[in-house]
């Protein structure tokens, strides 16, 4: 597999991104996550997307991080947030969701994040797994989906 820096609108992005929406709709049945996104947020230094390739080129993975500060949506200075973090059916078990989050904790932490921090549903237990594995414990929620009761939000500290 191979881990790519690519723009959040690059249309090997925005396919993954179509399939983590139908995903989202299949386990929560709404239209998808509707959290405003764009593809400066992913811009670096304040940002990062990456899309993993297999062996015949076909992106089987994706995630990202960008920059946020204390805001009225529950955020704190010096946040990373992770979004879009998915993985297609057929690449699931390999081990490139992990390599994916290393990989945007460490440009967090190299761009001076202090903070990574993600919200993910109770209908996503496999992700929940991934999170606590990595060392992701419960925090207060915040972002756009702050209010729902199916939200789980998780931070990890960066520095120190």
């Amino acid at each position: 597999m191979i881990i790519r820096p690519t723009p959040y609108d690059h249309p090997d992005a925005v396919k993954l991104n179509d399939l983590v929406q139908l995903e989202y709709a299949e386990r929560y049945g709404d239209e998808g996550d509707v959290t405003p996104l764009d593809a400066s947020m992913f811009t670096p230094p304040h940002g990062l997307y990456l899309l993993a390739y297999d062996a015949s080129h076909r992106p089987v993975a994706t995630g990202g991080w960008r920059a946020q500060e204390r805001n009225a949506e529950g955020y704190s200075d010096g946040d990373a947030e992770l979004k879009r973090m998915f993985v297609i059916s057929e690449g699931r078990g390999q081990g490139l969701a992990r390599r994916i989050l290393a990989a945007l904790e460490d440009d967090a932490r190299a761009a001076g994040r202090t903070r990574m921090v993600l919200e993910t549903g109770d209908r996503q237990p496999e992700a929940i797994a991934l999170y606590v594995s990595s060392g992701y414990t419960p925090c207060e929620k915040f972002g756009h989906y702050r209010t729902y009761d199916s939200s789980r939000c998780f931070a990890k500290p960066l520095q120190g």
